[in-house]
């Protein structure tokens, strides 16, 4: 996370209501800062949106899940609170706008919602069933929330972690919540990937949750890069969105495509790098991503910022297709 980094930098203005949030959208018509690039790695770019709202709770997306329609989606915010809404798009299909956002805050399993202390620390998101799943950090867990109905009840259920709880870093932990694809081995289990908490060889702690092949795992860690999200792809394949700031290297993000056959407890997995971006382009604390098959079949990557509420940084949607023929070296 780079909140601590940017801690006191909050905008704090307008209002901070539950309920409809206005959305103001710019859209974001290259990726690479003062070029017309369109490749990168194996995605190609296909626009962004760079948003803001007048409502102070709009900020900190930490996830984002389309619904079936690829229009609809839900994002978890960090502080607590759901955000919905709908994409809009151009007769050319390019990302223009989004609307009828909607915030809520999220219940606890006590009926009670945030009270400020890290208990609803929400940091991934997933789809299955009648269900919307959300991994927390600080206190870990993962929640299971009746869908529909998520926006206005407490989980109905809590999945088990066969990751010890003190080897999960107070807020470096449970970052990335994905479902595998039901044809896949994994038979539609719910995935999980730590952001930054280690074993003794530095590898990322990692779990199947559920289904046939239930169990933990971990996932090489490279560079200095922290895991932020991940989805799956419909061969099975998983997709690693890891980002990375410092003072030396910058703000950084990539992805990892790691084969699907490879997940089982007792793998140590590692993948290739599809897709690397830096400073020069248009990026910012990348935290969420999801994948949806479009209307003319090829894949779809879209990929959200976490602003941190903070005016140093901003609220990014951006949108690239996936081609299987070109990847980026591991560095």
């Amino acid at each position: 996370m780079l909140a601590g980094l940017l801690s006191g930098c909050s905008s704090g203005n307008g209002a901070d209501e539950p309920g409809l949030a206005a959305i103001q959208a710019k859209v974001i018509s290259t990726f690479k800062r003062g070029s017309d690039q369109t490749r990168f790695g194996a995605l190609e770019f296909l626009g962004g949106l760079e948003f803001s709202s007048d409502n102070a709770l709009l900020g900190a997306v930490s996830a984002i899940r389309f619904r079936d329609d690829q229009r609809h989606f839900i994002s978890v915010l960090d502080t607590g609170h759901w955000l919905t809404g709908a994409i809009e798009r151009d007769q050319e299909g390019r990302l223009t706008g989004i609307s009828d956002a909607r915030i809520a805050p999220m219940i606890d399993r006590l009926g009670e919602k945030d009270s400020g202390d890290g208990v609803m620390d929400a940091e991934g998101l997933a789809l299955r069933g009648n269900h919307v799943l959300v991994s927390y950090e600080q206190y870990h867990r993962v929640d299971a929330y009746p869908d529909p109905g998520f926006e206005i009840s407490p989980p109905d259920g809590t999945m088990s972690i066969p990751i010890p709880r003190w080897e999960l870093r107070s807020n470096r932990s449970l970052e990335a919540l994905m479902i595998a694809p039901q044809s896949s081995p994994l038979a539609g289990g719910a995935v999980i990937v730590a952001e930054d908490s280690l074993d003794d060889q530095g590898n990322l702690f990692a779990a199947v949750l559920d289904g046939p092949l239930q169990g933990r795992f971990t996932v090489r860690r490279h560079g200095g890069f922290n895991v932020s999200d991940g989805a799956f792809l419909p061969d099975g394949d998983l997709l690693l969105l890891e980002r990375r700031f410092g003072l030396i290297h910058g703000l950084g993000v990539r992805i990892r495509r790691i084969a699907g056959a490879d997940i089982k407890p007792g793998a140590v997995l590692d993948g290739k790098v599809i897709f690397a971006a830096g400073s020069g382009d248009q990026i910012d604390n990348m935290e969420g991503l999801d994948v949806f098959r479009a209307a003319d079949g090829s894949l779809h990557l879209v990929i959200v910022s976490d602003d941190n509420h903070s005016i140093l940084q901003r609220s990014l949607m951006l949108e690239f297709k996936l081609h299987d023929d070109n990847i980026v070296s591991q560095n």
